[in-house]
């Protein structure tokens, strides 16, 4: 027989996971009124459907300002999320304000790949084709040597592909990931502003 599955138990679950409240009913009854389990059961969900939220409108979220210690920098960054309830959890809260510090400290050029001129794209593509052309590679493996060093400037300047500044093991990018997984939201870096004293 299935558990009795009460309110406080479905409030106690959505304010730990940050879910909707028929998704938190759900995973209880599954689970047959064991939080951990539910929990276990909607992060394993969470990562299979992160994927699909992707194309759902995000228009909450919040504007974090983040100013370096001694006021010579400061960023503003805007992450979206679906709903109001998201974006005021401390999780949500937490994520900007990573991001907006990794802003300040890796100074990405823009958020996705797409963004960045395709002219310094062309650019950084010529200078690499030409210094490895120069080192003497067989022409075969140029473009492949060329792409390489491409995805390595991406990854340098590319918010998303930057490796996070407080575990490198992680990009921004997967950050994001796991937070739309933990969350059952989309979530979107949408744009951010680095300001740095005397530079425009």
């Amino acid at each position: 027989m299935l558990a009795e599955i009460s309110p406080k138990q479905v409030m106690e679950l959505r304010q730990r996971t940050g879910v909707g409240m028929m998704e938190c009913k759900k995973a209880l009854a599954e689970a047959n009124g064991d939080l951990d389990m539910a929990i276990e059961n909607l992060r394993k969900r969470g990562a299979a459907k992160a994927a699909s939220k992707a194309d759902r409108a995000a228009s909450e979220g919040l504007v974090e300002a983040y100013i370096h210690p001694g006021g010579r920098v400061g960023v503003l960054v805007e992450i979206n999320c679906e709903t109001d309830f998201v974006a005021r959890t401390d999780d949500f809260k937490a994520l900007v304000k990573g991001i907006a510090m990794h802003v300040a400290a890796m100074g990405p050029l823009a958020v996705r790949r797409e963004e960045i001129s395709p002219d310094l794209v062309a650019h950084e593509r010529k200078i690499y084709t030409e210094q490895v052309k120069a080192e003497g590679k067989p022409e075969a493996i140029v473009e492949k040597i060329v792409e390489g060093k491409m995805n390595k400037w991406f990854s340098e300047v590319v918010l998303l592909d930057q490796p996070y500044v407080k575990d490198d093991k992680k990009t921004v990018g997967s950050l994001v990931q796991e937070a739309v997984a933990k969350m059952g939201e989309n979530i979107q870096v949408r744009r951010f502003s680095k300001f740095r004293l005397g530079q425009d």
